[in-house]
């Protein structure tokens, strides 16, 4: 078959043949009953015309874009895709990248890591101005591994805004937060079934986290609520009938924090896993799994819906939109960088324990940088016993300061935040102190990204995988090679009218 193309490249002639109706774990006939399915203005503005997968090929129907997944998600999340932008942290998915989302008939996640309590509050205001009140979006709740207080002010703050789609993300098994947004008003309907108001997305790559999900909540868990008055009693038992999250999504290797799994060994390993979860419990609505990580160009997307996945969730490819919240210089690297320009380094967030992310190798010393740091942080005990040529490199070269200064700045802004405790345990513990100035590193190379700064691009740290060189290569020679065309509608427009039409020249091929 002829490779696709993005919109406003030469399309591909049509295939012969038709394919099955519809692709995906719990793909339905019908359509979902989310806002008409028009092209986006963005999409139109890119150059494309009614994509080939929407129109019959030899008079027969293929599957389109609006037909792949599950038609029941499509209908609970009101989009015309089964298809979502994923949340990146710092608002780098930004309230502009959302509402656009919500205008085109589609669902992002706004990104609220890294970002005080306020702003996320100005941005639900926001989202809620321009979309008006029945217009769809939905935030991110990002596990805070050591402020779980964080973590539940951030999910009271959304249940005041009645806030309906929360995507969960790094987190390793449930808590309070969770249960609490989750079962906020669950009852039964009058049939009987059990019936949550708020659609919870649990984001995960591996089995064990996944059946945390996929089961009801912790009972220890959910009476700790009780007692504390913020579950009824109603709530509390609705909630020990459904599933913690009704979606999960498998999540394989990424941008930003990630585990490197596999998509081709995860999926199958989590729809079996939902089957049989789903057989034991007797869901009433089920549970609906989604794939994540690596999907930059349409052939990605189709193997997901063939891999049973009922919706994508894409990341890398969003952040290289007009519309992301960060710099037009981070967006000129991403848009040259190819499949083979990420690496790993260390996590900032959660330096000791060796977790890992994913960003730009291309254009940057980062990721060289941060596993210097990190191996230093292994071999000494504090700042005294680094070598004198390492850390003369590190002041001069890297950080541009005194390792003291960093410390001083860093103390300063732990005692401002109501963190007293961090100062006495670094002044007590070398080791602690040496991760804490470390630390510094990581939100340094983040702020100078987002900003754009020259002097210092060599530090961007720019979280990415694979998936936007997959997306550059199949951009390339259409208007969406320029990222100033890549609007986040638009970008979805082409890849699920792509993933179709790959779909459709696959399955027709299958009998030649």
């Amino acid at each position: 078959p002829a490779p696709r193309r993005a919109a406003g490249g030469d399309p591909a002639p049509p295939a012969v043949g038709a394919a099955p109706p519809a692709v995906g774990a719990a793909a339905d006939a019908a359509p979902g009953t989310g806002p008409a399915s028009a092209p986006s203005p963005a999409a139109t503005a890119a150059g494309s015309v009614t994509p080939l997968a929407d129109r019959p090929a030899d008079g027969v129907p293929g599957p389109t874009a609006e037909r792949l997944g599950s038609a029941a998600f499509r209908a609970d999340y009101g989009v015309r895709y089964a298809y979502l932008a994923g949340s990146m942290y710092k608002g780098i998915a930004s309230t502009e990248l959302v509402a656009r989302m919500g205008r085109a008939g589609l669902l992002g996640y706004f990104g609220t890591g890294g970002l005080r309590m306020e702003r996320i509050e100005a941005a639900i205001a926001a989202l809620r101005a321009e979309l008006g009140p029945g217009g769809g979006f939905g935030m991110n709740l990002l596990h805070a591994l050591h402020d779980p207080a964080l973590e539940e002010a951030t999910v009271r703050l959304f249940l005041r805004h009645g806030v309906r789609f929360v995507e969960a993300s790094g987190f390793t098994q449930p808590t309070r937060a969770l249960v609490l947004y989750r079962l906020s008003g669950a009852h039964r309907d009058g049939a009987g079934r059990a019936v949550a108001p708020n659609r919870l997305l649990a984001k995960v790559s591996r089995p064990e986290v996944a059946t945390a999900f996929m089961e009801p909540a912790p009972e220890a868990l959910v009476r700790g609520l009780l007692a504390d008055g913020l579950l009824t009693a109603a709530e509390a038992g609705a909630g020990r009938a459904l599933p913690l999250a009704g979606e999960v999504c498998a999540e394989a290797d990424s941008g930003g924090h990630t585990d490197a799994a596999v998509a081709y060994t995860l999926m199958p390993a989590m729809t079996d896993l939902r089957d049989r979860i789903v057989a034991e419990r007797g869901y009433p609505d089920g549970i609906r799994v989604g794939a994540a990580g690596g999907l930059g160009a349409p052939e990605s997307l189709a193997a997901a819906f063939v891999l049973g996945a009922d919706f994508v969730v894409t990341g890398s490819v969003n952040q290289c939109t007009p519309q992301a919240g960060t710099s037009d210089a981070v967006k000129d690297l991403l848009a040259q960088a190819d499949v083979q320009d990420t690496g790993y380094a260390p996590a900032g967030d959660m330096f000791e324990i060796g977790a890992r992310v994913q960003v730009l190798r291309r254009g940057t010393l980062f990721a060289a940088r941060a596993n210097k740091l990190y191996q230093a942080y292994r071999r000494y005990d504090g700042l005294e016993a680094i070598d004198a040529k390492l850390r003369r490199t590190i002041e001069e070269g890297w950080f541009r300061r005194d390792l003291e200064q960093v410390w001083k700045e860093t103390r300063e802004y732990h005692l401002r935040a109501g963190r007293p405790q961090e100062v006495e345990r670094a002044e007590r513990d070398p080791k602690h102190r040496m991760a804490l100035v470390f630390r510094w590193y990581f939100v340094h190379s983040t702020r100078t990204a987002m900003r754009g700064d020259p002097a210092e691009r060599v530090n961007y740290q720019i979280h990415t995988g694979p998936a936007i060189g997959a997306f550059n290569r199949f951009a390339a020679g259409t208007a969406l090679a320029d990222w100033r065309n890549r609007h986040v509608d638009a970008v979805a427009e082409a890849l699920m009218a792509g993933a179709a039409e790959v779909l459709r020249d696959r399955f027709s091929s299958l009998g030649r």
